[in-house]
């Protein structure tokens, strides 16, 4: 799942047109097409190398975008200086093992299993924001909750997917994913976007470098040009992400995320020829219909105009 999460500052009223927001869901849906093909890539070079070599070479390329961006706004030390450091700390930490996680996933969960059970972290959001951030969280989220999770059940049920460690890591990557949004709207009302991007991305570039180092493996021609690749997906799919969130509020365009599903099956189907069964179809739509719901309520309690983190995925 990529990092939506530190994006840009909501456009301005006079700037929110009719044609801007079209453009920024036709950019959105190019966005979730193109981390589509680099996850259908790093699922490919994880059957051959380790996810903690591939995650490593994966994230060069989002963290030195990420720093780029960040010393186009401010100088580097500046950026560094958080009011929270620990906080943003641990929410650089949780994103590497989260992405550690969802590329371990890959190896055997089939891509359309895989985004469906990822989408359970919004949900997961409105659980974990109730002791991180105190917000109170009505009856009727609550059971949009439990109905999500009653999906991603259908999805592992017995006879369905098979319950291995992929499936295992698939659920962590989404809890970690959703805690690390949580942590990063509570870090948002002490520093700038520029600080929290300059965090996630020298955590993360130092911590999967560390550790993937350990498992680095000689790589094929052919693999180093799907690694970059990859580095370039990631870059593009980033910068054209921030230019829709500059054309649009996030809560406009947020649903429209939900379009990783599908593309997720159909390139699982044609890349790999996995096919999703009827019934975890099933699951996954409950698990889109209780997360659009939650995302409906908070948008009326809230107002339109929220920013609040749009969906990966990933990963």
């Amino acid at each position: 799942m990529p990092d939506w999460s530190f994006c840009v500052m909501p456009p301005s009223s006079t700037d929110i047109r009719t044609e801007n927001v079209s453009r920024a869901i036709l950019l959105t849906l190019i966005t979730i097409a193109v981390f589509g093909v680099q996850d259908a890539m790093s699922k490919t070079l994880v059957q051959t190398y380790s996810p903690f070599q591939v995650t490593m070479m994966r994230y060069w390329g989002f963290a030195l975008f990420a720093l780029f961006l960040v010393t186009r706004q401010a100088p580097l030390r500046k950026a560094l200086s958080s009011k929270v450091p620990l906080w943003q700390l641990l929410r650089g930490t949780l994103l590497i093992v989260e992405i550690w996680f969802f590329a371990t996933a890959l190896q055997s969960v089939p891509l359309g299993e895989l985004q469906a059970i990822s989408l359970v972290y919004p949900l997961l959001v409105t659980l974990f924001a109730i002791p991180i951030l105190g917000e109170k969280v009505g009856v009727f989220r609550i059971v949009a909750v439990g109905v999500g999770f009653a999906g991603a059940m259908i999805i592992v049920r017995p006879g369905g997917l098979p319950l291995d460690w992929g499936v295992f890591f698939a659920i962590l990557s989404a809890a970690l994913y959703a805690v690390y949004i949580v942590i990063t709207r509570k870090v948002s009302q002490f520093d700038s976007a520029a600080t929290s991007m300059a965090y996630t991305g020298i955590i993360g570039l130092v911590l999967s470098s560390v550790v993937g180092v350990f498992f680095w493996q000689p790589m094929a021609w052919s693999d180093m040009a799907m690694v970059a690749g990859i580095a370039v997906t990631s870059c593009l799919g980033h910068g054209v992400m921030i230019f829709a969130l500059s054309m649009a509020p996030a809560s406009t365009i947020q649903p429209f995320n939900y379009f990783s599903l599908p593309w997720a099956i159909v390139l699982s189907i044609v890349l790999f020829g996995h096919w999703i069964d009827g019934v975890s179809l099933i699951g996954a739509a409950i698990i889109v219909g209780a997360g659009l719901v939650v995302m409906a309520r908070e948008r009326l309690k809230k107002g339109p105009t929220t920013v609040t983190p749009t969906l990966p995925g990933t990963e």
